[in-house]
């Protein structure tokens, strides 16, 4: 099955819509076959998106990019910094 990966102004954009559409009264279901999403992913962006702007969940997206990256550098370097020790120690030389 294809599944398209939306940015995340195309999901704000695609929450204001389905605000409109509910406020009009059509149901979760409708709505959301409208935008083209299922009802758990609504919920989910409804959950994570609700309420933000598009520049709001642009710098959202690029806080979490960043920070993953981060947290990548710091266990890597903390995996150095243990190989480093166990190699001055002696431990991995008298082997």
């Amino acid at each position: 099955m294809f599944r398209k990966r939306y940015s995340a102004e195309e999901i704000v954009n695609k929450l204001r819509q389905a605000e409109v559409e509910l406020s009009r009264g059509s149901s979760v279901a409708q709505v959301c076959k409208q935008i083209d999403v299922t009802d758990q992913t609504y919920y989910k962006w409804r959950r994570e998106y609700g309420g933000l702007k598009t520049d709001q969940a642009r710098r959202l997206k690029d806080l979490e990019r960043e920070n993953a990256r981060l947290k990548r550098l710091v266990a890597d370097l903390s995996l150095e910094k243990a190989m480093l020790q166990d190699v001055a120690s002696g431990r991995l030389g008298a082997a």
